[in-house]
């Protein structure tokens, strides 16, 4: 019997994924996001252990509210550390017909076994996955959260391949993401992708802080305040193709058309 490691859910979630949806927070993480307003989903421990059919049977007492759209979405920490709970349990829910999504950063992802497979099997029975895209700049996306980036724009290179429906989101953190060359760099990637559904810009805030002084953790953000709405205006423009202008001393292409 497979149990899933859980921190939390969330009855009707309505900004992860498509109509309302039942949230499944998983617990484990290998990134250290110095941004993270979860901390407390770092550590893959936890006394909440549950089989999918249980998860399922409290997630379906909502279904009435879901709508046409809804179902339910597995984030966490990082979900994919728990795949062959993951498989279980999008399994027996596409067998009872629910709409399944995850929202990952990618991390995990390699294209060796056993993990290819399996995730190979999970994509079966995933309807959506919504990507976090952390930094595009390896060096720099390995300052942000303590590992490269190369494995996880390949998992968004394979979906791609496969045609599996993405949602892109980025958040936006003055100092480090919000810089216009990275920003356009992160364009001309997503450009090179067929299967992007929606890009979000997700302004950077700090309204974690509190957990980290729960937990003894230092936060290394302090002083950093959001970023602008200008500024988050412009990201949108850029990352979805309505800002044309570009730096002549970019040295990449950008294909403009809006995904």
């Amino acid at each position: 019997m497979i149990q899933g490691r859980i921190h939390s859910v969330e009855s009707f979630g309505s900004a992860d994924g498509p109509g309302v949806r039942f949230l499944i927070f998983l617990k484990g993480c290998s990134l250290r996001c110095r941004y993270c307003h979860n901390p407390d989903t770092w550590s893959p421990d936890s006394k909440d252990l549950r089989t999918a059919d249980e998860l399922l049977d409290q997630a379906e007492r909502y279904r009435p509210y879901w709508g046409k759209e809804g179902g339910i979405t597995v984030s966490g920490g990082e979900p994919l550390l728990q795949i062959d709970f993951l498989i279980d349990l999008f399994r027996k829910a596409k067998q009872r017909n629910i709409s399944t999504c995850i929202d990952t950063a990618g991390q995990p992802f390699a294209r060796t076994e056993p993990f290819f497979s399996k995730f190979e099997e999970l994509m079966e029975y995933t309807d959506l996955l919504l990507v976090d895209i952390k930094h595009i700049d390896p060096l720099q996306h390995r300052l942000l959260t303590g590992r490269s980036n190369e494995n996880i724009l390949d998992m968004l290179k394979y979906l791609d391949e496969i045609q599996k429906p993405v949602w892109i989101r980025h958040v936006l953190v003055p100092g480090i993401t919000d810089d216009d060359t990275w920003l356009y760099q992160t364009r001309a990637f997503l450009s090179s992708l067929h299967n992007v559904e929606r890009i979000d810009v997700l302004p950077y805030h700090t309204l974690g802080i509190h957990k980290y002084e729960a937990l003894g953790i230092p936060y290394s953000l302090n002083g950093v305040n959001p970023p602008t709405r200008e500024r988050i205006e412009n990201a949108e423009r850029i990352l979805n193709g309505r800002q044309t202008i570009m730096n002549p001393d970019q040295n990449y292409t950008e294909r403009r058309h809006t995904l």
